[in-house]
């Protein structure tokens, strides 16, 4: 029998997919009943929103947009449901943009995660997520009270003191940032303190490139796995091991439906396809409905089941940034104003702005994917780019499926030297 969290993590594909559904319309409901969701989902019927199609019909409401929501009304925008005093915490992030917190067990979903990671009953964790303003942390505190794990609260920084508390508590885990335990390996080694009940690390929050996850491994910490989180979601997906191997990709979270749009759209692209990782997550008291992180990345579809017995969708992981706006001559220009140029013209399967050359003496080119370039008018795609983005542009058609697959709509690859 696999060793999971509970039975939702292996659950027939099909039986997901229909449970998940079926909870659409209440989040809806309940959504709209928050002032915020109120005027996004204004002329939604939250009965009919009960599959992906049409699901795939909402606004989407960008990670970028919650600053300006904010503004206008504080502190989250109208998007939460939970009256502010009923919370359990409000966390401010840089910009400032305001989280909160509720009061539910294992709020984020973080003891997937860190069950996937090793992380018991009866086991001890050294927490050096930071404590201060921010969410992460205390993430890693509500999956630890869910799995009856103890966690030292040992924060961000004082290197020193952290190898002490390793070397006298003998914690089994590490959770926080790759490279801040490679930061601590290095201080135990200088002091030659031992620290080698470390076994595992869950991390978070930074890249984890295979040169430091191998690092780490030559170092004493051979189980080191990723959770994709965000501070305004909790857990979204994570890295999961059968016995010693590491199963492909991240696996999504069981409270969330992922989709993978075109950068600057609401458009699902296909399965495999790179794009922007858009969530709606089933949160009582921060429902949040197509909510487009600004991350970039894709579905796998070419991995068998995963050996260690969960069934959902897995992810690459974090693939870079899908917001590629950029400054030309004076205007800015965003993926969202290419993929109006593409609605305009049905003949254009897929396009990629590219901007070469030096600044001020710049050339964009919209490389267009089209299966007949015989019968697409050219000049009138022309005439679209000038009217939306107020500059001049050339045209250059290409044979469907040319384009690299890596979620890219504005290239650019001016001098900038």
């Amino acid at each position: 029998m696999a060793d999971t969290f509970d039975n939702l993590e292996t659950r027939p594909p099909e039986q997901r997919e229909r449970e998940l559904m079926a909870r659409l319309p209440q989040l809806v409901s309940r959504a709209k009943a928050a002032a915020g969701w109120s005027r996004i989902l204004k002329d939604i019927n939250a009965a009919d929103i009960n599959s992906r199609a049409a699901l795939a019909t909402l606004p989407v409401t960008r990670k970028s947009d919650l600053h300006a929501l904010q503004q206008q009304q504080t502190p989250f925008g109208g998007l939460n449901t939970t009256p502010l005093g009923q919370l359990s915490r409000v966390f401010m992030s840089p910009g400032p943009i305001f989280d909160p917190e509720g009061r539910g067990a294992d709020w984020w979903r973080f003891a997937r995660p860190m069950h996937a990671a090793g992380v018991r009953a009866g086991g001890l964790m050294q927490n050096c997520f930071s404590y201060h303003f921010t969410p992460a942390a205390f993430m890693v505190e509500g999956g630890a009270a869910r799995i009856g794990c103890a966690v030292i609260p040992a924060g961000s920084g004082q290197t020193e003191m952290q190898v002490q508390a390793i070397h006298a508590l003998r914690p089994d885990t590490y959770v926080g940032t790759p490279s801040f335990l490679k930061i601590i390996i290095e201080k135990a080694q200088e002091m030659g303190a031992d620290i080698g009940s470390i076994k595992r690390a869950l991390v978070s929050a930074e890249a984890l490139p295979e040169s430091l996850r191998t690092w780490l491994a030559e170092h004493g910490v051979p189980n080191v796995l990723q959770v994709y989180a965000s501070a305004d979601i909790g857990s979204i997906a994570y890295e999961t091991r059968s016995g010693e191997v590491r199963d492909p990709g991240m696996l999504v979270d069981e409270e969330v439906i992922l989709e993978i749009v075109r950068p600057g759209s609401g458009e699902p692209v296909p399965a495999g396809e790179v794009g922007e990782v858009v969530l709606t997550v089933f949160n009582p008291d921060y429902p949040l409905i197509r909510f487009a992180t600004g991350d970039l990345s894709a579905i796998l579809t070419d991995t068998p089941p995963s050996p260690c017995g969960r069934t959902n969708i897995r992810i690459k992981g974090w693939l870079g940034r899908a917001d590629q706006t950029t400054k030309i001559r004076g205007m800015f220009v965003h993926p969202s104003q290419v993929h109006e140029i593409t609605g305009r013209h049905p003949q254009i399967v897929k396009a990629r702005l590219i901007v070469s050359g030096q600044i001020a003496q710049e050339t964009m080119t919209l490389h267009c994917e089209v299966a007949d370039a015989d019968n697409v008018d050219g000049a009138a795609i022309v005439d679209s780019i000038r009217k939306l983005t107020k500059l001049r542009a050339e045209v250059l058609f290409v044979p469907v499926g040319s384009l690299p697959n890596d979620g890219k709509v504005i290239d650019d690859v001016r001098d900038y030297q």
